[in-house]
């Protein structure tokens, strides 16, 4: 049984998605974000940099004691391996995957978060800040778009966690101010993998507990008034 600390964001949906696809079980610890759960010292014991989603393998492949993995794409990877699903066993093809879970993990998701920050939770418009992450959103939309021409069905290779880590970021176009029109080949892409029955069970964990983000829950998400690291380790 795998423990997933879990609450419905594009980082946690990728782990549903992937727990489905490869039919592990497991269960869901639920998290309120915007109540500080993140912060909390049991939570930051499994993930130091206080971010969701992390898990606990409480039936590690070396049967020896639980495993607990934090970072989205590094519990991924784990899985892949776990279940020997969505991951070349080749080195060519396994780092072709590899690549684009860090362009992921280090460009398209960190710059969707800034632009769709800046666009919907800012308490201030900043025109330049809009600007830049508007165009950089595209610039990677772009990039992915490139990719997929030349009909791939999927980002590398066969389906993947490369497909599974970049799906739910694309799926927040609409927030982010984009089109899928503009960008043909993602949305071919896009429409493949939305109709597969796992990923739709994925996206419909813990939805009902979606809540609509009040200012305290602004504070908390946004850093006014967070704890260090220190301090929250401390209470």
């Amino acid at each position: 049984m795998i423990d997933l600390h879990y609450a419905p964001t594009p980082n946690g949906w990728k782990i549903t998605i992937m727990l489905e696809e490869c039919g592990l079980p497991y269960r869901v610890v639920p998290m309120q974000l915007g109540r500080g759960d993140q912060h909390r010292p049991e939570f930051l014991k499994l993930s130091p940099n206080g971010r969701m989603p992390a898990i606990v393998d409480h039936a590690p492949a070396d049967g020896g004691a639980p495993i607990t993995m934090f970072e989205s794409g590094a519990i991924l990877i784990y899985l892949a391996e776990k279940s020997g699903r969505f991951m070349p066993s080749e080195q060519r093809g396994r780092f072709d995957v590899v690549q684009w879970v860090m362009w992921q993990m280090g460009g398209l998701g960190p710059m969707l978060g800034q632009n769709g920050h800046f666009l919907l939770y800012a308490p201030e418009k900043i025109p330049y800040a809009i600007d830049r992450y508007t165009r950089e959103a595209k610039r990677l939309y772009g990039v992915l778009d490139a990719h997929l021409a030349d009909g791939r069905d999927y980002i590398a290779g066969d389906y993947s966690i490369a497909d599974i880590a970049c799906f739910p970021w694309i799926m927040t176009h609409k927030a982010q101010g984009l089109t899928l029109d503009d960008f043909p080949n993602v949305k071919r892409w896009y429409a493949l993998l939305r109709a597969r029955p796992q990923v739709q069970a994925g996206l419909a964990v813990g939805k009902a507990e979606r809540k609509p983000m009040d200012e305290q829950a602004r504070k908390i998400m946004f850093g006014v008034d967070q704890p260090s690291h220190a301090q929250a380790q401390q209470q």
